[in-house]
Formats: structure tokens, C-alpha cells, sequence
């Protein structure tokens, strides 16, 4: 590792990887460059097979649905409900992975004729998860069996609840398991003890799209399904990459198949719920990346659980009319605009309350922050900025009489999860994944818990963990960025967790002309770079590159000043009016 965090623009620390000694060899085999073997090797991949599947994926690399623990069971019981005329909900989450799976179980099964309805609780009111208040409420409906998705493996209450009262519980889900499994008929998890399936990292739309294959399968009665079946598993596999990309599960092996494919039939999508959703994102004739699923469809979804209720996005997805669609995709685009504008106002609360903590690096390396009456519905992404600003663990919790409910965020190598089950004596419930994780508690029990959390953070979190590390895949020179070259790195995606934008560093760059701020309120910095001091650098193809850094207004002095500057970046191909050029999208600079 380099560690330049004192030199650079956003004090972080630049690790560069080291050259793969063997990276001519499989550049050799796969007839590309070297600088393509090394970014393959820098992603896990050192195998010609392996390699040749990664820069070639097919929908046939798809892992068999029988093959995940649990499906035949749960066909079994779906498919007797069917038979027997049982009345069947689909219990799901109020976030994009929930909202998706419900809609690909609800598709499928409206397809084979089917009457089921969907539940999704209500963030606020309800929170997180199957429970025994709904539970009671369905079974007074006549329910017989209830199919979660993306929740309930860790609902003992309430699936013990369902058993009393009579109805059937089938639980698919992908996250944490506990010590006892739920009690179900089945249980469609990709992660069992004992069991082998290969994906362990599906999130809950694929769990869901995998249950769905399986059900197109057995409504077929073959294994390759009716030409109907195949056209909605094509539309699923764009709900699952929705899922994946947004839940932030890594885009590797089977992820990344359905992520890949999944955005194409996005970008090529007829249906109304998703055109008007692209519509209200303004992407409408774009060719949809991982960003754009990551950081303008997603929200959009979100903000219906986040601001009021998570069913509509549901509705829009499975039963509206295309005109339905439309007001519901425009009803969430204002919902949306309402979150950031309340998230950024809280956002700023946080942080004048870690400033009051007058952080050490050794006193305080978790944080745990509470406001009177801050929203419940974006303390998450407020726990993701204060993360992304102080890079330590960070709760934020939402503070009323009664309650407390919060959201928390985490640094690589930290298992929140872990820090919760540590701290559990304060809490009344948690759960979620190793980098995220939700939880509730009495307001007396805040200031035991935040002694508790940074404590059992200071226990496992060295000095090193606390500092930003930008992981940059290799050093290159200006002229090896062809256009050709940056086309081949764009089929390394899609790119997300798991399989990291590209990130490289140049050394010895100089300033062409001088920086330009453009944005709203001039908050984004637009430089041009070449590696020559020649004049006439500019006049030459390849010669100098334009650069885009989001929000470094504030860099533009030290770039003027500085003779010569280092900048790490993600290499992207721009395309306007009919042409395609490389841009570089800056990371940070070292002077």
C-alpha cells in the first residue's frame, strides 16, 4: 500500500495494487492486453475458463433453481394452495429488494391464474419484518398461507403465531440466520448450514426470482417453460437486477448475470410501470449502467417506504394501469425530491453532533447519534454520509417518547451485526447484514448503547480501519486509454459491490488551461489534463483529457498552483451527439 493520506485532496489512502507476475499469459489466451489480465486478476479472476465466462456471460451460467435450499418444498405447498383454492399473500419489505420480490412472486402467479394478494408493512408504524399484529390481521382474512420475501428467517414470534392460528408460513429470504431456524414449511434461503448452494450473496429479488423459475417450470409442467413463462422470467431477471444492484450484494458470479442482463431488459423494458419509472428519473432512451439503478431508480422506489407507503411502489409494479403508473411514478418522484431535501437538513444535525464528540482516533471509533423526532425513513442514508464522511461504524436513531428505532452503517471488516448481538442487553430488537443493520430500543438504553458500541468498535477496529482507502487497480500512463481500451474496461460490468468500478492513477499530469466550476451553485470542478508540456498538446488526439470531479469545486486553487499533481479516477466513455470520447471522473489528487 501507498499511504499518502496526508497529501492528498480528500486525506485518504491510496493502495495500489501490485503487478500480477502472470498476467501476460492469460492476456495471451484471451487476446486482450495485459492491462485488462491485471484488472481481471485484481477481481479474483486468474483462470482462462473463469476469465472467458466474466468477459462473456450467458443466462445459461443461471444456477438451476431446484439447487437452492428449500424450492421443492415451497413448489410443493404453492402448488397444493393452488389446487386446493387457498388464499395466498405475499408478505414483503418496504425497501427496493422487498418491493421487487413481491412483484415477481405476484406476476408469476397472477400468470398461472392464480388470486394472491401482497402485505408490506409500514416503516414507521410496523418496521422491519413479519409481524404478529399482521400476521393476526391476515389470518382473520382468511388466509391459509403466507409467502414472505427478503424478510421473516428470524420472525420466531411470528411465525409461531401463524402456526397457532393456522396458516402456513414459507420464508424466503437472504439475510442473517440465527442460531434456530423459523418455523415454516419451508424455508428458500441461499445461505443453510449444511446446504451447498453455490451463490451464497443472492439478495431477496433473486431468492424471489429463483422460487418464481421453479414455479414457470412446474405451471409448464417442463422444464423449459411456455413461451408466456419465458417472457415473464426476462421481465423478472430486470426486477432482479433492480434488487441486486440496489441491495448491494456483490455483482459477481450469478449476480452479476442477472445484474448484466437484467439492465438490458430495463433499458428495452415495454412494460408501463417501468418505462414510467425511467420516464420520472429522466432516463428515458438511455442504456441503463448500475449507477443509474444504484442512484436514480432505486431512490425513487425507496423513497415510497421511506416517505409514506411502500404498497404503492408495489401497486405500480404488479396491478396498475399504465395511466396508474404514471401518477404513482410522479407521486414518488415528489416524495423523493421530499427526502433529500429532509435527509440533508438531518444530515447536517449529525454532523454538529459528531463535531460536539470531539473525535480521537483512539477514544471514539463507533458513533452512535440520536435526534427528537429525525425522520425514520432516511436515518439509513444519514448513517451512510456520516460513514462516508468520518469512515467509522455510525448508528443514527430516530428519538419519540416511547421509541427509538435506528438504521446502522459500517466500515470494511466491521460486522455491525456482530457490534449489535455485543450490545444486545440495550437493544430490544436488530438484525440485517454484516454492512447494514436495523434496530429498536428504549430511550433510557441510548447512552449504555453508545458506550457499548464504541467500545466494542475501539476492541476491533485498529488505526489503519479508520482511514478512507482508495483501492486503485493499477498505475498507467495517459496514452494507454485508448478508446478501444476503455470500451473493454466497460465490459468488466457491471460494477457495484463485489466488482469495483475500475480506478486507476496518473502520475506527473499537467493542468490544460484553467479548471472550470459548473452544477448547481458551481459545487462541480471540470479540468482539463495532458502529461506533455508541450503546447500543442492539446491539438493531438489522445493528447489531453477532460475531467469531471463531482463536488471538488474546492480543488481548484490547489490545482492551479501545483506544477505537476498525481489523480487517481474511473476511466468512462462519454458518448454526445453522435460521438465517443474518454473522460476520466476524479477521485482525488495528490500534490
Amino acid at each position: 500500500m501507498i499511504n499518502v493520506k496526508e497529501k492528498t485532496a480528500e486525506m485518504k489512502a491510496w493502495s495500489v495494487r501490485p503487478v500480477w507476475q502472470n498476467r501476460q499469459e492469460l492476456a495471451s489466451k484471451l487476446r486482450v492486453s495485459e492491462f485488462v489480465a491485471q484488472l481481471l486478476y485484481n477481481r479474483g479472476i486468474s483462470d482462462f475458463e473463469q476469465a472467458q465466462h466474466f468477459l462473456q456471460p450467458s443466462l445459461n451460467d443461471l444456477i438451476e433453481p431446484q439447487q437452492l435450499t428449500g424450492i421443492p418444498a415451497a413448489v410443493k405447498r404453492i402448488r397444493n394452495a393452488v389446487s386446493q383454492g387457498e388464499k395466498i399473500v405475499l408478505y414483503g419489505d418496504y425497501d427496493v429488494d422487498g418491493i421487487v420480490s413481491v412483484a415477481i412472486l405476484w406476476r408469476c402467479l397472477k400468470l398461472a391464474g392464480v388470486e394472491v394478494e401482497f402485505y408490506v408493512p409500514h416503516r414507521i408504524d410496523e418496521g422491519y419484518g413479519l409481524n404478529v399484529e399482521a400476521i393476526r390481521q391476515l389470518a382473520q382474512r382468511d388466509t391459509k398461507l403466507i409467502i414472505t420475501v427478503d424478510c421473516g428467517i428470524t420472525a420466531h414470534e411470528s411465525a409461531a403465531e401463524a402456526t397457532r392460528l393456522g396458516v402456513d408460513l414459507i420464508v424466503t429470504d437472504h439475510h442473517k440466520i440465527d442460531d434456530q431456524p423459523v418455523q415454516a414449511v419451508a424455508i428458500v434461503h441461499p445461505f443453510i448450514a449444511g446446504q451447498d448452494y453455490p451463490n451464497k450473496n443472492l439478495c431477496g429479488a433473486g431468492v424471489a426470482f429463483k422460487l418464481a423459475w421453479a414455479l414457470a417450470q412446474e405451471f409448464s409442467g417442463a422444464k423449459k417453460v411456455s413461451d408466456e413463462f419465458r417472457q415473464f422470467l426476462l421481465w423478472a431477471t430486470a426486477m432482479a437486477a433492480l434488487g441486486t444492484i440496489a441491495d448491494v450484494v456483490p455483482l459477481l458470479g450469478e449476480n452479476r448475470v442477472l445484474a448484466r442482463f437484467g439492465m438490458e431488459g430495463l433499458t428495452a423494458s415495454a412494460d408501463p410501470a417501468v418505462r414510467a419509472l425511467i420516464k420520472a428519473a429522466g432516463l428515458d432512451g438511455a442504456k441503463l449502467n448500475s449507477t443509474d439503478i444504484g442512484f436514480r431508480l432505486a431512490p425513487r422506489l425507496n423513497a415510497a417506504g421511506r416517505m409514506g407507503h411502500a404498497r404503492l411502489a408495489v401497486e405500480m409494479l404488479t396491478k396498475s394501469s399504465p395511466q396508474r403508473a404514471e401518477e404513482i411514478a410522479h407521486y414518488m418522484e415528489g416524495q423523493n425530491r421530499q427526502r433529500q431535501k429532509i435527509e440533508k437538513k438531518i444530515t447536517a444535525e449529525a454532523i454538529q453532533q459528531v463535531k460536539r464528540l470531539k473525535m480521537d482516533k483512539n477514544t471514539c471509533k463507533g458513533i452512535v447519534l440520536a435526534g427528537e423526532g429525525w425522520h425514520g425513513g432516511v436515518i439509513g442514508i444519514v448513517a451512510s454520509r456520516i460513514v462516508d464522511k468520518y469512515h467509522r461504524p455510525t448508528i443514527v436513531i430516530s428519538l419519540t417518547d416511547e421509541k427509538a428505532v435506528g438504521s446502522c452503517r459500517s466500515v470494511s471488516g466491521f460486522d455491525v451485526c456482530r457490534a449489535l448481538e455485543a450490545c444486545s442487553e440495550y437493544l430490544s430488537s436488530y438484525g440485517g447484514h454484516a454492512m447494514a443493520a436495523g434496530l429498536t430500543l428504549k430511550p433510557d438504553k441510548l447512552e449504555p448503547l453508545r458506550q457499548a458500541f464504541n467500545e466494542h468498535a475501539i476492541e476491533h477496529l485498529c488505526d489503519e480501519d479508520l482511514i478512507d482507502k482508495i483501492d486503485i487497480d493499477a498505475e498507467v500512463s495517459l496514452d494507454e486509454l485508448d478508446l478501444e481500451t476503455v470500451k473493454t474496461i466497460e465490459r468488466l460490468g457491471p460494477f457495484g459491490a463485489g466488482n469495483p468500478n475500475v480506478r486507476l492513477v496518473i502520475r506527473d499530469l499537467r493542468l490544460v488551461g484553467r479548471p472550470r466550476r459548473i452544477g448547481g451553485g458551481g459545487a462541480h470542478l471540470q479540468f482539463t489534463v495532458s502529461t506533455s508540456e508541450d503546447s500543442d498538446a492539446s491539438l493531438r488526439p489522445g493528447g489531453v483529457i477532460r475531467v469531471i470531479a463531482f463536488g471538488k469545486a474546492h480543488w481548484e486553487k490547489k490545482l492551479i498552483d501545483a506544477e505537476t499533481f498525481a489523480l487517481a479516477f474511473e476511466p468512462m466513455l462519454n458518448h454526445y451527439n453522435g460521438n465517443t470520447t474518454v473522460e476520466f471522473m476524479a477521485k482525488d489528487i495528490l500534490i
